[in-house]
């Protein structure tokens, strides 16, 4: 599209000049001038320029803006999903005054292969989790939070976890999410948890006389943060457990726990929520699940995923990194903007702060004494 600006012309003279005047703007846009018939030196015509909109004086290019995402998923369901993206990012950022020319979306081949390209700066933007982020935020900034639909309870007592069952889904959105070490029907996890609800300490002899279901190393909330309460609660490690097996996933944790094979489990704030239904239909459990178990444990927030864009890469400024960050922001509050990223569970975004993720570095600082 192009836009005609009006341009007072005061005979050949004024022409001559304005011409001149010209020259120092050729790189940024290009002016045709109209011919006009001027017969009155003193008298003033208008004649139309034409300007290319997509050139307008002011706005910034950018050839190509690379957005990549870790592969949680199957890459190649990410780029069809995320596809709508690349428009979205065009739009927005248009509106702060870039014309952006293409967006490319890749998908890294593992974590830490997004944080090297961000840290090389061979990526602009990098939609990664909190622990990528504290492990390449040399070379990178964090600008925004992934929020994700908020809970009912966010207290660290567990008990206040225990008093308020069951816990429920809110529309309020949360920028983190919690730990919990839940005690189930069997005996031992019965005492454990009438000790906790009765208000008395809860000593590393208690624990390490369960048996305990935990996750990979990699989960946050199935390994690192609950390593990371018991060893600000105990001193200890997680690995310091006498008896504790690694589940493949939750459900299988939970239904060992519903057996009684198990005493502690250690999950997300949510998961009785997903395991509901099941601890009564295909557990075999006749009472709910709010019923027969307890927290005992609370760990510290565990941070939604991350945008982040690069400190290196060769088109990346103060002036940029701002708009992307409204944009990204603008992009989250709507249908579309929210289904361009479901895969993630994204359901908007908020502004983040470096420090924010200064549990996580403590998390990692603690997993790394561990090795």
């Amino acid at each position: 599209m192009r836009k005609r600006i009006p341009v007072l012309v005061a005979g050949f003279v004024s022409i001559a000049m304005m011409a001149a005047c010209g020259k120092e703007k050729t790189e940024e846009y290009s002016i045709e001038y109209g011919t006009a018939a001027v017969t009155d030196i003193s008298q003033l015509d208008v004649a139309a320029i034409e300007v290319p909109e997509e050139a307008l004086p002011g706005e910034k290019d950018i050839d190509n803006l690379t957005v990549c995402f870790v592969p949680s998923h199957d890459p190649a369901e990410i780029i069809k999903s995320t596809e709508p993206l690349k428009d979205l990012l065009i739009n927005e950022l248009s509106k702060e005054g870039y014309n952006v020319k293409s967006v490319e979306i890749t998908v890294g081949s593992t974590y830490e292969s997004v944080g090297e390209a961000l840290t090389a700066g061979t990526v602009d933007v990098g939609f990664v989790p909190a622990g990528t982020y504290v492990m390449y935020d040399e070379g990178c900034d964090v600008i925004l939070t992934a929020t994700r639909d908020g809970l009912s309870l966010d207290s660290e007592d567990p008990r206040d976890w225990n008093e308020n069952k069951p816990t429920a889904r809110t529309t309020e959105q949360s920028t983190y999410y919690r730990g919990l070490v839940i005690a189930g029907p069997s005996e031992g996890g019965r005492k454990i948890a009438e000790k906790v609800n009765k208000g008395q300490e809860i000593l590393w002899e208690d624990l390490d006389a369960l048996k305990w279901s935990i996750m990979d190393s990699s989960s946050p909330a199935g390994f690192v943060y609950p390593s990371l309460w018991i060893q600000q609660t105990f001193n200890m490690h997680i690995t310091d457990v006498t008896y504790a097996e690694v589940s493949d996933n939750y459900d299988t944790a939970f239904s060992r726990l519903a057996a009684g094979k198990i005493d502690i489990l250690v999950t997300y704030a949510d998961a009785r929520l997903d395991q509901e239904e099941k601890w009564t239909n295909s557990y075999g459990r006749t009472s709910s699940i709010w019923d027969e178990t307890d927290v005992i444990g609370v760990t510290a927030g565990i941070y939604n995923d991350t945008v982040c864009v690069s400190k290196t890469s060769p088109i990346m400024s103060d002036e940029l990194k701002e708009a992307i960050t409204k944009a990204l922001i603008n992009i989250g509050n709507t249908d579309e903007g929210k289904e361009a990223v479901s895969i993630y569970n994204h359901k908007g975004y908020t502004r983040a702060r470096t420090e924010d993720y200064d549990s996580e570095r403590a998390a990692q600082k603690m997993m790394m004494s561990m090795n």
